[in-house]
């Protein structure tokens, strides 16, 4: 990674997107894409979506999603205690005494989640934290003190919490998932770019919104686009971590590649070129099997407009919905050699079908 694709890939990390406020962070991702593109545009919600060869008529996209799980303020007390509710998957059980920011039309506020201190809670009686438990103290002493801030009922907030790499070999954040997603295509484009390779398709780069509440922004691109074939990246659960259950949740692993899945939603003629361009160039992977639906938004594209061919290329991560996602740097390397690799091999009209 040189200096230019580290900058990028530490701003974008600590800006905060959350779910339907992802504007800030899709203008970063907006500007690093561009000098690797033709035009690009962005859609009514918010999604990005930039574009190499907009003529052509055969449409490839690549995906990732730029949103990430925070809260919204439920309630304001008199006293100016601050109560929340979810936006998206935000966990509970990690929530006491993490620091917050709030996004305010004056800027950003600072708030922390009080707790009791261990002398006065009855330990052995400790339960899980239940949302309702969450106050969340930003310095005031009334509910009028609050509204003064800036802080009102539906105000959005994230931790506040940085990049950071542990031992050189692993990159640590708040929003990995799937900021990192969004980072490891724009470097697709690039190498594209750097290697004067131009597809004969048109490569469409999709930088979706509001995944983490029902893959929304990437249903409402699918329908637009109408595309032929989409290859997605999101982030899956290394089940190596202490207290997974891999019979449970299966054998995936930080260090040992990219992950690719079996599923309803993943079109198995494009699986299979994927892991042909895999085993070709040599790049490690690991497979992993769905259910109904594999959770990301290659459900979304797979079932939108008639169908289109779509597969799942996973990031194995650690500590997923946490301050401290981590991921193994050879890794991201190897999502985004697989992705690239895969277009390399892709041509315009290929015919996915299992027959005709």
């Amino acid at each position: 990674m040189d200096q230019h694709a580290h900058d990028f890939l530490v701003r974008y990390l600590n800006n905060s997107s959350p779910t339907g406020f992802e504007s800030s962070g899709q203008k970063i991702w907006l500007d690093y894409l561009k000098p690797y593109i033709d035009t690009h545009y962005v859609d009514t919600y918010g999604s990005v979506v930039g574009i190499i060869n907009p003529e052509a008529k055969y449409k490839v996209v690549i995906e990732a999603h730029a949103d990430e799980i925070a809260w919204f303020v439920n309630y304001i007390s008199e006293d100016g205690y601050v109560y929340l509710r979810r936006n998206g998957g935000s966990d509970v059980l990690i929530a006491p005494s993490k620091r917050l920011n709030f996004y305010t039309d004056k800027g950003v506020v600072k708030g922390i989640i009080g707790w009791p201190a261990i002398h006065v809670r009855e330990i052995e009686k400790d339960a899980a934290p239940k949302l309702k438990d969450l106050s969340v103290d930003v310095g005031a002493s009334t509910k009028a003190e609050v509204l003064e801030m800036g802080i009102h009922v539906g105000t959005v907030c994230t931790f506040d919490d940085e990049f950071m790499e542990l031992n050189n070999k692993y990159f640590v954040g708040r929003a990995l998932d799937n900021r990192i997603g969004g980072y490891m295509i724009a470097q697709v484009a690039r190498k594209l770019k750097e290697n004067n390779v131009r597809p004969e398709f048109g490569l469409y780069i999709v930088n979706a919104v509001q995944e983490e509440i029902g893959l929304r922004g990437a249903e409402m691109v699918a329908a637009q686009l109408k595309a032929d074939v989409a290859i997605i990246t999101d982030v899956c659960h290394d089940t190596h971590s202490p207290q997974y259950k891999k019979i449970e949740q299966g054998d995936q692993k930080c260090g040992r590649g990219p992950v690719l899945t079996y599923g309803p939603s993943v079109q198995n003629n494009l699986l299979k070129h994927i892991i042909s361009a895999a085993e070709q160039h040599e790049i490690p992977f690991q497979r992993a099997s769905a259910t109904r639906w594999t959770g990301t938004d290659t459900d979304a594209f797979a079932y939108s407009s008639g169908g289109t061919a779509s597969a799942l290329i996973s990031l194995p991560l650690k500590y997923m919905h946490t301050t401290v996602e981590t991921v193994d740097k050879a890794d991201v390397e190897n999502v985004i050699e697989l992705i690239y690799q895969s277009l390399i091999n892709l041509k315009a009209g290929q015919d996915f079908r299992y027959f005709v």
